[in-house]
């Protein structure tokens, strides 16, 4: 993994590097990285798609992995960590507080319970008086007060104390600009060698003209297999009339008449036009498209009467901060209407139900490779890592998507590449793993049992599961395809096997429940989505994975639809390219929750006959770790009791 790194910083080839479980990703980038900084080479910079995963590499990677690279190379190469504005505290709030109007800033369910009451509102305020305090001590300290080091707080309180970015007020205006705290994460890293990000910010980065992270020479980006979500999900806004009349109220105070009932009154039409309307995508003249129109309109006219004035370089204070970060959200709130009544062609418009907040509209992009493929690719060499890159066996699917190649990987041996489009040279590798797979685990197909249906599930899966959890002892951790499924799962097997402990996603914490989890050995966990990526547990904790289904798309997904008929109009296969690649992916992250080092044993079992029964079986099998594979139960379940007797 290094050396195929190494080649791609000394060379400029994009390299899409698969790197399992056990490899030590972290180190096999931060090793070559480091030396190549050592030695003189341009800046680099790592992006990851956790906050979990940077505080890591902070805190335990990287200083081990330059103290390594000074005892050999006689350099130690300057590192810094860089987040998104919200992550850092604003001392213009911290120190200035708020107005009433921008209770906005607050979200609703927080808002709602420090208005019930006198306690709840005590609890809200000390807890912001708390971090005020906290934020001048690390002042004092010259640290950057950073989110993550900050005391217990609730998100409303942290709100209180930090800035959107549409609001900040840049540091010539801000009376506390010369000490911002952002600003001095960015010093830092302008003053740094290697510099650590997130996907996000590497989006922001790209659609803003490089004004977020300093000047780099490559790019590293670990955790690869989030790249397009997270990057999605950094060019994506969501609207909803709540927002409108929040955000209206908060600019009354500096509206005429006309204007302000004007955007109340596009608040209410948004609401009209969502309920008049069908839930899901928006592609044509309707109410939804005429109240998209009417928020423009009306967002438009108010923020030229907040910004007539008030507007100089100079330093301001009070009643015109509070002004022109009350400008800067009503822009916000246009700039997503305007792209709401767009419908471009490169953008997917959408309606959502929420079962407490009504309708909202959203708006994400058909694709990001366009915009991965101009604003990074184009700009520096770029590696891609992660243990889960080669979906159907191969690199192209991912390649595609980030925007290397729109069909097939790019020859380097031809004369000329076809296309624009196909002008980048990029390599894949497979590096392996430390696990022996095949001897390690079994998959285990359920290839008798009925094919999923929607409206929960059927007899025999119930009974498979409460099986397969008796013969492990418990030690289960159940991915379901939807929180009914794993409810019901739940429900089922406590009956079947009440000395068992079964926790399920929703009974509480998802932190409380994965630390139970793992405290009992004999515990099982059922969940969703965020269990299919986000949990790591090694040992006999987890000797069983089941999975109810194969994890495509929801088929109602807007933006899922969307991706595969633009793929079917351009000829491709649309389901293979978007739906079966995105259940592979799946597949792959969430059979990887059973191996986590090498004396791990245990059975993945899949209850979805058509993964062995279906043509696209092949394509999703092969995106998995290569254990022996299996579709006799009994096979499986005697193989999990051997287990059981082994730790007697």
């Amino acid at each position: 993994m290094a050396d195929a790194i190494r080649d791609s910083l000394t060379t400029g080839t994009h390299g899409l590097i698969q790197a399992g479980t056990g490899t030590g990703k972290s180190l096999g980038y931060l090793a070559p990285a480091l030396t190549h900084l050592a030695e003189g080479g341009d800046r680099v910079v790592v992006a990851t798609a956790t906050l979990a995963l940077q505080a890591q590499l902070a805190t335990k990677d990287i200083p081990v992995a330059l103290d390594a690279v000074e005892e050999v190379t006689g350099v130690r190469p300057k590192a810094a960590i860089v987040k998104g504005r919200t992550n850092y505290a604003c001392l213009y709030r911290a120190r200035e507080g708020l107005g009433e109007e921008q209770d906005a800033l607050i979200g609703g369910t927080e808002l709602a319970k420090a208005t019930r009451g006198a306690d709840a509102a005590s609890a809200l305020g000390g807890e912001v008086v708390m971090l005020r305090e906290w934020v001048e001590e690390q002042v004092a300290a010259r640290e950057l007060a950073d989110r993550d080091d900050a005391p217990p707080h609730t998100p409303a309180a942290w709100a209180q104390v930090s800035i959107p970015v549409r609001e900040c007020l840049g540091t010539q205006r801000c009376p506390y600009g010369a000490e911002c705290l952002v600003e001095g994460s960015r010093e830092r890293a302008r003053a740094a060698d290697l510099v650590v990000t997130n996907h996000a910010l590497l989006a922001i980065n790209a659609m803003h003209g490089g004004t977020v992270l300093p000047e780099h020479g490559a790019v590293i980006i670990d955790e690869a297999h989030d790249l397009v979500s997270r990057v999605t999900g950094a060019a994506s806004s969501e609207l909803s009339p709540q927002i409108v009349e929040r955000t209206a109220r908060r600019a009354l105070p500096w509206l005429d008449d006309d204007t302000g009932v004007d955007l109340l009154e596009a608040g209410e039409g948004l609401e009209k036009g969502l309920a008049d309307s069908e839930v899901g995508r928006v592609t044509e003249d309707g109410p939804a498209l005429r109240a998209f129109e009417q928020v423009r309109d009306a967002a438009r006219a108010a923020v030229s009467k907040l910004t007539g004035k008030g507007e100089s370089r100079q330093e301001v204070s009070g009643d015109d901060a509070e002004r022109s970060q009350t400008a800067a959200a009503v822009k916000e709130v246009f700039d997503i209407a305007e792209r709401l009544a767009a419908l471009r062609a490169t953008d997917v418009v959408w309606i959502s139900e929420r079962e407490r907040s009504g309708r909202w509209a959203h708006v994400a992009p058909l694709s990001v490779a366009g915009l991965m493929r101009e604003k990074v690719f184009a700009e520096t060499p770029v590696v891609l890592t992660s243990a889960t890159l080669k979906i159907g066996g191969d690199f192209d699917n991912v390649a595609a998507t980030v925007g290397l190649s729109r069909k097939e990987r790019v020859d380097s041996t031809a004369a000329e590449p076809e296309t624009e489009d196909e002008l980048f040279n990029w390599a894949g590798v497979d590096v392996g793993s430390p696990f022996d797979y095949r001897r390690q685990g079994i998959l285990y197909v359920g290839a008798g049992l009925p094919k999923p249906r929607r409206d929960g599930m059927a007899p025999e899966l119930l009974a498979e599961v409460a099986e397969l959890v008796w013969a492990a002892g418990g030690r289960t951790l159940g991915l379901f395809a939807s929180q009914r499924n794993a409810e019901e799962a739940a429900r089922y097997v406590r009956a079947q096997l009440p000395n068992l402990t079964i926790l399920c996603q929703g009974d509480s914490q998802l932190s409380d429940l994965t630390a139970r989890f793992i405290a009992d050995p004999g515990a099982s966990l059922f969940g969703t989505l965020s269990l299919w990526q986000g949990i790591d547990v090694a040992g006999d904790t987890c000797e069983l994975v089941i999975m109810d289904k194969i994890p495509f798309p929801r088929p109602d997904d807007p933006l899922m639809q969307a991706r595969q008929q633009a793929v079917a109009e351009a000829g491709g296969n649309g389901f293979m390219a978007v739906a079966a690649a995105h259940a592979g992916l799946l597949l792959a992250q969430g059979s990887g929750r059973l191996i986590r080092r090498s004396t791990d044993r245990g059975v993945v079992a899949v209850l979805d006959p058509r993964l062995v029964t279906a043509r696209y079986g092949s394509f999703l099998r092969s995106s998995m770790p290569d254990f022996w594979v299996t579709a006799d139960r009994e096979v499986a379940v005697q193989a999990l009791r051997r287990l059981q007797e082994n730790r007697a």
